[in-house]
């Protein structure tokens, strides 16, 4: 669940993700597939006590500090594990799905609410985002794989994921 062991299973990109610029569209893929979020220091986390991210349909996006530091997974450096279908058109994707991820955290009413406590991050700025496509596998299930493994490690959901993932019957 490392920044290295991540590569080795084909992510790919490890690229700032807070700042609008900084992750340009032309390194994302259109594909579907999964991402994270990783926090490349270990130090200890600061909380702000109102979200960076846009309110979608009137709902703010803040949660108390308790919360936050109650779901926080020490010595984890993954935060968040997201999907992206392709849509029903086949042309959501990747690229589509972080760009949203990214205006919300700038404070757009986009709807990407799962993830939101990353926001809430004071150096939310200086995350990474990697991602990799998921042509051979549904990207739910690579998703609801992914967020399973990390709790068998750490004992509980990444920081910024309320739930498991959706696991599809056979």
């Amino acid at each position: 669940m490392t920044r290295d062991g991540l590569a080795e299973r084909g992510f790919c990109g490890f690229a700032p993700f807070g700042e609008p610029g900084e992750l340009s569209d032309s390194e994302v893929p259109t594909e579907a597939g999964i991402h994270v979020v990783l926090r490349p220091t270990a130090s200890r986390p600061e909380f702000l006590p109102v979200s960076t991210a846009g309110h979608f349909r009137g709902r703010d996006p803040s949660v108390a500090v308790e919360v936050l530091r109650a779901a926080w997974v020490e010595d984890a450096g993954i935060l968040y594990v997201g999907k992206a279908s392709a849509g029903r058109t086949g042309r959501r994707g990747l690229r589509k799905r972080l760009d949203e991820y990214r205006r919300h955290g700038a404070g757009q009413a986009v709807g990407h609410w799962g993830g939101r406590y990353i926001w809430q991050l004071r150096d939310s700025a200086a995350l990474l985002v990697a991602w990799r496509p998921t042509a051979e596998q549904d990207p739910g299930d690579a998703e609801a794989g992914l967020i399973a493994e990390f709790m068998e490690v750490h004992g509980a959901r990444p920081f910024a994921n309320r739930n498991r993932g959706l696991v599809r019957k056979a």
